[in-house]
């Protein structure tokens, strides 16, 4: 299993790329931003001195999305990073939660994020492509390659992961949902004609490792309440206890009374009270090393390949070297 270390861009940036140091010193092969330009600072920029300053970690946003740049400059950027740095970075892409709110725009549909990771994918590999209707190359790539991983929740989103993304991006530990959300996405690459098995899976979430388990909770209960911005999108398209999505991810949304986005993906967050204890336990990984391991092999055991680690909390150091001593060898060994 590979692991990947996900950030915030909060200034300094010298600190983002520290911690990339840091994670990669301790065995993480990826590194990983969210990409919110009002809410931090510009990730692109920051993604050339991590490349800079690291030997073999890959780069990527978790996630971009269609709407706030156009195309070729998205594939221009990633291509641009490629050729200075030897092809190591990854497009992560979704329909566009806090980068398009905060701005006052409605996410991205799936028919244009679907249209969008070919296009983008294409560019950055040197083809050719059509972007708003005329015929586009990027003449200076060469040998130039991008993989695009798509974030989805939803069933829509789910099958159009399967049928054109490289990689699966899931923001939720939830072996039981893990494993319904896998098989969908799999299910779809199958029925496209694709082979299943190719479709690389990373399940994100918040990790803190110790023995205070109120105290991690409370470090990392903001993260649900991320996840149910998309959760209470989903109930609104398709009503409760639809069958279309498992009760086990919608219910908790129930008593969510909107989002303040200017706390988002922060630890006390006040728009996450209406997160339970179960759901935090349940989405992150929580407790001692050994709770860590257990639930990460369950998740290997599910077809996950990479876990990425959202280190937004007060343990930042403390979990990337408890991983890299601990969890990883432990996982891997």
């Amino acid at each position: 299993m590979d692991f990947g270390l996900v950030l915030q861009t909060d200034p300094p940036a010298s600190a983002v790329v520290s911690l990339m140091k840091r994670a990669e010193r301790n065995g993480f092969r990826y590194g990983w931003t969210f990409d919110s330009a009002v809410l931090w600072q510009e990730p692109f920029v920051i993604y050339s001195q991590i490349l800079a300053n690291t030997q073999r970690m890959h780069i990527g946003p978790m996630v971009t999305n269609p709407g706030t740049r156009t195309w070729e400059v998205t594939a221009s950027t990633f291509a641009t990073l490629n050729d200075m740095y030897g092809n190591r970075t990854v497009c992560g892409i979704g329909r566009g939660d806090s980068a398009m709110r905060v701005a006052g725009r409605a996410p991205n549909t799936l028919a244009r994020l679907g249209e969008a990771i070919d296009v983008i994918r294409d560019l950055a590999e040197g083809r050719e492509a059509e972007v708003d209707g005329n015929p586009l190359r990027i003449p200076w790539i060469t040998d130039g390659k991008l993989p695009v991983w798509m974030a989805a929740y939803g069933p829509k989103a789910l099958a159009l992961a399967g049928q054109k993304a490289d990689g699966f991006i899931l923001q939720l530990a939830d072996p039981y949902l893990t494993e319904w959300m896998v098989k969908s996405v799999r299910d779809a690459a199958t029925a496209a004609g694709r082979d299943p098995d190719a479709i690389t899976i990373c399940v994100a979430a918040p990790a803190y490792v110790g023995d205070d388990l109120a105290h991690a909770r409370d470090q990392c209960r903001w993260f649900g309440g991320m996840v149910g911005n998309h959760v209470a999108d989903l109930v609104s398209r398709y009503g409760e206890h639809s069958g279309m999505v498992p009760d086990e991810l919608t219910e908790y949304v129930k008593s969510r009374q909107g989002y303040d986005y200017s706390h988002h993906g922060r630890a006390g967050n006040p728009s996450t009270d209406f997160v339970p204890d179960e759901i935090v336990d349940r989405f992150c990984l929580l407790g001692p090393v050994e709770a860590h391991i257990e639930k990460l092999r369950t998740l290997r055991g599910l077809g996950v390949d990479q876990f990425a680690v959202y280190d937004m909390h007060d343990a930042k150091e403390a979990v990337i070297d408890a991983y890299g001593q601990h969890v990883i060898p432990a996982v891997n060994g």
